[in-house]
């Protein structure tokens, strides 16, 4: 197959309404000739974005002279098309590069994109030469840089030069970017402090003298004391049970997201541990139960004990996991790491980015961010009770069928058994009754909320992008009726009948595809609804499908593809797995395309 470097295909000009991030004036590709420029297409709701940032900061420091990375933001939410929004998660991310507003999805649709997250490299002359999507690709972007490097220095093509990046001003507060909270043994308030990297204990009279901190406030990886220790974007918070915090020696598990570890919390002391994950991020591969401290994680979000243990509310893989303190044993609860909306048994459910966790009695309530939905899990089987799917987002009240949520990502349960959503996107708190089926909004205004707790008969929450802790409901009650929102990135329009599906694989620069263990390539295609898809349905190892596709109608195609890679000549050959699941909204249309073509790596 012919890759992008070898068409020669001229990069479009960058455009983006709401103007530029991180940077002292607007950048132009004719301006950036001479630097090799990678763009990040990449949304703040999406966990695989996170995760490529973070692959991304050893690409920068590395390159620094010679490449030049700009994120393109393209919405999915409304939210997330707010300017002010985006400077606040450019900011809780640490994204250290200069970043386009791209609310319209005008610069997102010049490079035919389809998929959060998707990198695109532009050579020196202005030219695409690869575009890769997913996550995973640092070592083969850094293959491919060198090899830009080489032939443009050689070509005198090349221009060296400093960074665009302007750092913002550093506000000034106590928490910053607080994501979830447990109210200690002492009836103080333990929080995830995510920006400052650390855990605030909070005073539950004003919530806002911190007590106690936890954490050297320095992103990082170490266990030790309190002043010693490091996280890196600390979110759940859990306090173990009395008798299994004794037997174990630490009394909180927190959730260390960008680690990918559980940590433990010794409350006497302050001292901090490890107690599960490697530090490495899960990949499709990887083992899926284990010893705790043998197994990787990916972004564990939040925590919860139920059925007598820790459930991690595991985002990157967009499942649930279970470890067990006492056994040392860690392995999956729910969920198949397809991103969507599923119910039925645990095993074979999908959920899309779970981010908050509450027990009630035999329930665990689920807010599952990205299908902006509220679910359940009883008994092993995970169901839903507010939410449609990936790409239908609002703020509706009324009967649970109709009503809408944009993005939660906490969940509590209050005195009297309903549960309080942080819908998080709406910048408000819903109520959800189980009894009636209905879904009411308590309050609006409340900026980001993405925990709660009940102290006292009062709910409080967590304003993460306020950077506070907050009684919102002490005023009273509101009820306020929305609208119904759909995803504004762009439908696909397909031909009914036969469509031809190809997803694109190049291994990268001094790599092969690895079939030493059979074949190096899966693509998995299903649909929502079901009745869409009439043929092509399943996993096969080749990256080619012949599709049947319903006479009309509309929904979205869900298609998963998997390339394995190993590096040449090397007598211990490392393998490199990639990976991206596309949910691909389509419009079946008479005499559109019949054809599909993804990139995965190109």
């Amino acid at each position: 197959m012919a890759t992008l470097r070898t068409a020669r295909v001229r990069a479009p000009e960058l455009y983006g309404a709401g103007g530029w991030i991180n940077t002292a004036e607007p950048l132009t590709l004719a301006g950036l000739r001479g630097r090799i420029v990678l763009l990040d297409f990449w949304t703040f709701c999406c966990v695989n974005c996170l995760h490529v940032i973070d692959e991304l900061r050893e690409v920068e420091k590395r390159y620094a002279d010679v490449l030049v990375v700009i994120g393109v933001h393209s919405p999915k939410f409304a939210h997330e098309a707010d300017h002010a929004a985006l400077i606040a998660a450019v900011d809780r991310y640490e994204v250290d590069h200069p970043v386009l507003d791209d609310p319209g999805l005008v610069t997102w649709n010049q490079y035919a994109v389809r998929a959060w997250p998707t990198l695109a490299v532009i050579d020196p002359e202005g030219y695409v030469v690869a575009q890769l999507s997913g996550e995973g690709h640092g070592h083969g972007l850094a293959a491919l840089l060198d090899d830009l490097v080489a032939e443009h220095s050689a070509k005198g093509t090349l221009r060296r030069g400093d960074s665009y990046f302007t750092p913002p001003a550093e506000p000034v507060s106590a928490l910053r970017f607080p994501a979830k909270l447990a109210v200690l043994p002492s009836g103080e308030l333990l929080v995830g402090d995510a920006r400052n990297h650390s855990l605030a204990v909070i005073d539950p009279e004003d919530l806002s003298t911190v007590v106690r901190r936890i954490g050297s406030e320095r992103r990082g990886r170490a266990d030790g004391s309190s002043s010693e220790a490091e996280f890196a974007e600390p979110q759940g918070v859990l306090v173990l049970p009395a008798a299994v915090a004794e037997a174990v020696g630490y009394d909180v598990v927190v959730a260390d997201t960008a680690n990918h570890l559980l940590r433990g919390l010794a409350l006497a002391t302050g001292v901090v541990t490890t107690v599960a994950g490697t530090g490495a991020q899960w990949r499709p591969g990887s083992a899926a139960a284990g010893p705790a401290l043998a197994v990787d994680l990916s972004t564990p979000w939040d925590l919860a004990w139920f059925d007598e243990a820790v459930v991690v509310a595991m985002a990157g893989t967009h499942q649930l996991w279970t470890f067990d303190p006492l056994s040392g044993t860690a392995c999956v609860l729910a969920g198949t790491t397809s991103e969507g909306l599923r119910d039925g048994p645990a095993s074979t459910a999908w959920m899309a980015q779970p981010s908050g966790l509450a027990v009630d009695a035999d329930i665990l309530w689920i807010a599952d961010s990205e299908t902006s939905a509220l679910r359940t899990l009883r008994d092993g089987v995970l169901t839903t009770a507010v939410g449609q799917g990936l790409f239908a987002f609002g703020h509706r009240d009324g009967p649970a069928a109709d009503a809408l949520f944009q993005h939660p990502l906490g969940v509590c349960v209050l005195p009297d058994g309903s549960v309080a959503v942080c819908d998080t996107y709406n910048n408000a708190i819903r109520r959800y009754d189980p009894v009636s089926g209905e879904v009411t909004t308590l309050t609006v205004g409340v900026s980001e909320p993405s925990g709660a707790v009940v102290v006292n008969g009062q709910l409080v929450v967590v304003e993460s992008a306020a950077h506070r802790l907050s009684r919102p409901l002490a005023t009273g009650a509101l009820r306020v009726m929305g609208d119904a929102r759909q995803t504004q990135r762009p439908v696909t329009d397909l031909t009914p009948g036969a469509v031809a599906l190809e997803v694109v694989f190049e291994p990268p620069p001094g790599q092969q595809l690895d079939e030493r263990d059979g074949p190096a390539t899966r693509l998995t295609v299903s649909a929502s609804p079901p009745s869409l898809l009439l043929e092509g349905e399943g996993a096969t190892t080749g990256l080619v499908r012949s599709l049947v596709l319903a006479a009309e109608g509309s929904g979205v195609l869900h298609v998963t593809a998997m390339g394995a890679s190993c590096d040449l000549d090397a007598e211990f050959a490392a393998c490199h797995v990639h990976q991206q699941d596309w949910g691909i909204p389509v419009r079946l249309v008479e005499g559109a395309a019949s054809t599909l073509t993804l990139m995965l790596r190109g």
